[in-house]
């Protein structure tokens, strides 16, 4: 198979490396992630939103770019490169997918265009705590009330909440045993409890409390109340494709800054890099570096197949080759190191964390291994 980009693909690759080169240095990531309260910069936000990419997932019809996968790859494989940590994934994938494919006409008219243009941050509020190897274990209730709903439940670290403002809900329709929908819910609903945090590698989160949080009834995404459990299986496979691609842009930088390191730090008055041992544990790097950039690929791909069964089996699949890729060359790169691949001033320790925190997000290594394997029975 073919996977030279376009040239069109090629410039949004290269547009997006070049912004997060001036931009948005490791440096000023740092200072982003100190200086703010939930590590997020509105001008940096802003400069993306200049740049098109947080229309890249609008469709064409809602004034969006109406890109495919394989661009929103090529994109988080910069934002990988660049350890960026702003809500591109929550809001201009995950949030963005879920209101093209499930929004109204009025409610795609009211937010798509704000999110394109960055004056709106949308998060998709979806994981609980039952959530984490079954993605429709929803127990957070939506009950229909006079004129609207009543949301009452709890979500778990969900990235990037402390900044977004519109939080896209899941919950039973009715009561525990009802259809799934999707509720879009402003930051500051009476009844909405949120405790912020700082995730490991350097992002914001929060766990949520809904107590009776009154909505009114245009607040359910669609025309009406309908199962969208199909959509939102889309949705987190999207997000699941989208960190895929992230690992490899992260994996690619990583090993980069593990071979500049070999080349300069001396031992015995030699570059460690001659040392033949170490010369093959860098060469092992790069065959699981492009083990997960093909199933990165692959995961791109298979967005678009109709079969749910094959789609997921192939997200599985790459999910595994990532995760494996980016525990062990993460390990390796901060083993080369020494002492200082750990240190918080070298960002060698992020791209690590980063990674490790990629190896869990939307089902860990062994989950979706599992999964794969019930599919060969």
């Amino acid at each position: 198979m073919d996977f030279t980009f376009s040239q069109e693909q090629q410039m949004l690759l290269e547009t997006t490396r070049r912004f997060i080169a001036k931009d948005y240095t490791f440096e000023t990531r740092n200072r982003i992630r100190k200086d703010t309260p939930h590590a997020h910069s509105r001008e940096v936000w802003q400069g993306l939103a200049d740049l098109g990419l947080l229309s890249l997932n609008v469709p064409e019809a809602d004034g969006g770019l109406g890109g495919g996968a394989i661009d929103t790859m090529l994109v988080m494989s910069a934002m990988g490169e660049g350890l960026v940590i702003e809500p591109f994934l929550s809001s201009a994938v995950l949030a963005t997918r879920t209101l093209a494919l499930l929004g109204s006409a009025s409610q795609r008219e009211a937010m798509l265009p704000a999110l394109a243009m960055g004056e709106l941050i949308a998060v998709l509020a979806h994981d609980e705590a039952s959530t984490r190897f079954d993605r429709t274990a929803i127990e957070t209730v939506a009950t229909a009330t006079g004129g609207g709903y009543k949301i009452n439940g709890r979500k778990s670290v969900i990235a990037h909440a402390p900044i977004a403002d519109v939080l896209f809900v899941s919950a039973r329709v009715g009561d525990a045993q009802g259809p799934l929908g999707i509720f879009a819910v402003p930051r500051n609903a009476t009844g909405l409890h949120q405790t912020s945090f700082h995730t490991f590698d350097g992002a914001s989160a929060a766990e949520l409390v809904f107590d009776n949080v009154s909505l009114s009834a245009d607040a359910l995404l669609g025309e009406k109340a309908n199962d969208v459990s199909a959509q939102l299986e889309t949705v987190l496979d999207t997000g699941l494709a989208a960190v895929c691609a992230e690992a490899v842009g992260a994996l690619d930088r990583l090993l980069a800054a593990t071979v500049e390191y070999t080349r300069t730090r001396k031992q015995f008055g030699t570059p460690i890099a001659r040392f033949q041992a170490l010369q093959h544990r860098m060469a092992e790097m790069v065959l699981y570096i492009e083990q997960a950039r093909s199933m990165s690929y692959l995961a791109a791909v298979r967005l678009s197949e109709s079969d749910p069964a094959l789609r997921s089996a192939s997200l599985s699949a790459a999910k595994v080759i990532v995760g494996q890729a980016c525990r062990f060359v993460g390990q390796q790169a901060v083993q080369l190191h020494g002492g200082m691949g750990v240190t918080d001033e070298l960002d060698v320790s992020h791209y690590f964390k980063r990674l490790m925190a990629i190896e869990l997000q939307f089902g860990s290594t062994d989950q979706h291994l599992e999964s794969y394997a019930t599919t060969l029975e």
